[in-house]
């Protein structure tokens, strides 16, 4: 399979051409491009330029703002309750984790929900913002109903992803970034664009059933939980993704579960909530970054069951993708990925376009 390979600067400048064609504000439209291409160089294509042309949409049919900025609406010296103004989600995620490093620096924890927010792309983007000032960070998100709960057949979670990250010693980390579906829906949507069937256990028809055809889910299907099906331990994941919707939508005051709006809809504004925590190790037992160095090696230093596949640590994976594309010098997409955002570009009036002169086999 052959791959377009572009320029990390390429892609961001691109991905901001077409948000400012459309009316966002250009550091609005920064704060996006960086977002997006972020995901696609950890490797979350579902969550980088493949989701251009969603955001695109939004700021064209007006149902998202492009002027104003962040509120925050209530707070405490640990707390604070922030109003979205119904921006572009980077533009608010980026405020509230600001805010959340910002009271963890004087009282040793931040924690701010926000309302009246929109998709913001990998959470992990925004609990890594804690890491540079060696703290831990949480993000958490709800969405639109995607999954279907363990034993029903009807969508009434999102993927409500969350993100963890911690700092070790010697700019090591360790950074969980995952949906509490058994998948993000780009990763269905990718497939279903290349023709592939889906692995068991990532989504269901209409009827509940389990399926591998993309087709089925994203018809009147939906995705499943962490886990699958019931026998499989998908409760599990059924029950995460509840406690996200407990700590960002219900929290703040957000639209959730089925209430929040059909996923790509313009019909009404999403109003997602969100969450953000910032934790200052500092303020709690000495050698936190020393012990977690450790924690890190013991996983990573088991003797693998497969000799060819190391046992790694969350975050190890997004480490590698990142410094693949820094070999490559450049970030491999589809081509069916670039050629779709290229006619989405010139619907618009955007030019130049993604460039594919470079091609490379993956």
């Amino acid at each position: 399979m052959s791959r377009c390979l572009i320029k990390q600067v390429e892609v961001q400048s691109f991905i901001e051409r077409c948000m400012t064609a459309v009316g966002t504000k250009p550091h609005h439209a920064h704060s996006l491009a960086l977002v997006l291409v972020e995901g696609d160089l950890r490797g979350h294509y579902s969550h980088g330029l493949n989701r251009m042309d969603m955001y695109v949409k939004d700021i064209q049919t007006g149902i998202c703002e492009t002027s104003g900025e962040p509120v925050v609406e209530k707070e405490s010296a640990a707390t604070a309750l922030v109003d979205g103004k119904n921006l572009l989600g980077p533009v608010v995620g980026n405020f509230c984790m600001n805010l959340a490093i910002k009271k963890a620096k004087e009282v040793g924890t931040g924690w701010v929900v926000a309302h009246g927010s929109n998709h913001f792309g990998i959470a992990g983007y925004y609990a890594m913002q804690a890491l540079k000032e060696n703290m831990i960070g949480i993000s958490l998100t709800n969405s639109s109903p995607l999954v279907v709960p363990t034993r029903g057949k009807d969508c009434t979670l999102g993927t409500n992803p969350l993100s963890v990250a911690a700092p070790a010693q010697d700019g090591d980390s360790f950074v969980l970034d995952m949906a509490t579906s058994a998948v993000a829906l780009g990763k269905v949507e990718l497939s279903e664009r290349r023709g592939d069937p889906i692995p068991e256990g990532w989504g269901c028809d209409a009827q509940g059933q389990l399926t591998t055809d993309p087709k089925r889910v994203l018809s009147g299907g939906g995705l499943m939980p962490i886990g699958g099906g019931e026998a499989t331990g998908g409760y599990k994941g059924y029950g995460l993704g509840m406690l996200v919707e407990v700590l960002s939508g219900i929290l703040a005051g957000a639209q959730y579960s089925k209430h929040i709006r059909m996923w790509k809809l313009t019909d009404r504004v999403a109003n997602l909530g969100q969450c953000f925590v910032a934790v200052n190790p500092e303020n709690f037992a000495p050698g936190f970054s020393e012990r977690m160095s450790d924690l890190l090696s013991i996983q990573r230093g088991l003797d693998p069951a497969d000799p060819d596949a190391p046992v790694m640590a969350a975050g190890d994976p997004e480490s590698m993708n990142i410094k693949k594309c820094e070999e490559l010098g450049g970030i491999p997409y589809h081509i069916s990925v670039v050629n779709y955002m290229n006619e989405c570009a010139k619907t618009i009036g955007v030019s130049p376009l993604l460039p594919c002169d470079k091609l490379i086999s993956n």
